[in-house]
């Protein structure tokens, strides 16, 4: 059985970015001023749906909650598992009740685990999600990650994909979607580093997958 985690610890831990953790691999394949393009190699991930939250920041720490119960094994396996980054929080708008935004806080594999996800305890309500190789807008900015400034940051990088070659891209999968990475330490208060990623479209603009 999932032990429970007091969220005051969570908080501490989200995320708990390690110097030597893994990333996601992938290869620039364009750059702006304000944002660049990575062509990201197929990944796995653990995913933790998180809905009825109306609230960016609260539905991170609660699926974050349930994903570090994970990490410390309660997985089928009993497997501890590293840490990695980013704590990716998806936000697709609109499919949450009354039209609000649905959330899935993310936790990518290491690479001893792409292939063979330990099984999560079911009373956590994680599941994979397995990633073909394709193409992620950024835009980077500073600071803690929040409700308000998550929205401005999708926007900003959603008006410099329009004036750029990648304008008729960013509907693949979904246009409104897009997702939050928070990919330092919360002990770092100086220098932090978050992106807003949009999936695009690698082919409308000549760029092959994996």
């Amino acid at each position: 059985m999932a032990l429970p985690l007091p969220l005051v610890l969570v908080e501490l831990l989200l995320p708990a970015a390690r110097a030597a953790g893994e990333t996601p691999q992938y290869t620039t394949v364009h750059a702006e001023s304000d944002f660049e393009v990575r062509l990201y190699r197929d990944t796995v991930w653990m995913s933790a749906p998180t809905p009825d939250i109306p609230s960016f920041h609260v539905a991170t720490k609660l699926g974050f909650h349930r994903l570090f119960q994970y990490l410390m094994g309660a997985n089928l396996n009993s497997s501890r598992i590293r840490m990695t980054t980013p704590v990716l929080t998806s936000v697709v708008p609109g499919a949450g009740p009354l039209h609000s935004s649905a959330y899935f806080v993310r936790f990518y594999l290491p690479t001893k685990f792409q292939a063979s996800p330990p099984v999560p305890l079911p009373e956590l309500n994680l599941h994979p999600d397995r990633w073909p190789s394709h193409c992620i807008a950024v835009r980077s900015f500073s600071g803690y990650a929040r409700d308000k400034n998550v929205v401005e940051e999708a926007e900003k990088l959603a008006m410099s994909l329009s004036q750029s070659p990648w304008a008729n891209s960013t509907n693949y999968p979904s246009k409104s979607a897009y997702s939050v990475a928070q990919c330092s330490s919360p002990f770092r208060i100086i220098g932090r580093v978050n992106e807003v990623w949009f999936d695009v479209n690698c082919k409308s603009t000549g760029v092959e997958t994996y």
